[in-house]
């Protein structure tokens, strides 16, 4: 029986590895970019700085809060303004936030008040949907169409805007609100505009 045969490795290829770093690399740069709190919900909008698109929309038909236009965007006041759904499972999530931040007395005596947009929802979902999780806007306007979401850039509910008591947008905030992203990252924000 004679001894086996000596292999050699072909020589490494270098480029052949250049997708898989490149991988790698983005990789590590989404996750550095995820545990830096920014993550993908603080998005740039081309309204930020600008006035708050015209808008006048009525309230849910059966509701018991009034409509909402721009106008009352420039009343004085921090507007926190929510593009939500009852078939938006992430609205669910962020509804408690919303309550947490629509109860907030200080923000309150301070004239920040929340007000929503019901985006392309039938209007007894969105009565049940709030019947039943608790209705935390002072007012809200029914968008059955979704123009006024498209008015705004909206990519999506939920959508947080910060709009500052003479109209201009100060902040938005894409997806879902959290406990830790209302306090990290909308409440300062809020806080600005009251400056």
């Amino acid at each position: 029986m004679s001894p086996p045969a000596e292999t050699t490795r072909p020589p490494l290829n270098w480029r052949a590895a250049l997708p898989l770093i490149g991988f790698l690399a983005l990789a590590f740069l989404f996750v550095l970019r995820l545990q830096s709190g920014g993550g993908s919900s603080v998005l740039p909008s081309p309204l930020i700085g600008q006035q708050a698109p015209a808008f006048n929309l009525p309230a849910i038909p059966g509701g018991d809060r009034p409509g909402l236009a721009d106008a009352d965007l420039r009343q004085g006041g921090t507007t926190v303004l929510n593009f939500f759904a009852s078939w938006c499972g992430p609205c669910r999530v962020e509804h408690p936030a919303l309550k947490k931040l629509a109860a907030n007395e200080a923000l309150k005596a301070m004239g920040v008040r929340l007000v929503g947009v019901n985006y392309t929802d039938e209007p007894a979902n969105a009565l049940s949907y709030l019947a039943s999780d608790g209705n935390p806007y002072a007012a809200i306007g029914a968008d059955l169409n979704g123009r006024v979401g498209i008015e705004w850039g909206s990519t999506g509910v939920p959508e947080t805007f910060i709009v500052r008591g003479d109209g201009t947008v100060a902040f938005k905030y894409t997806g879902p609100i959290t406990e830790r992203a209302l306090k990290d990252i909308v409440l300062p924000e809020i806080e600005k505009t009251l400056r």
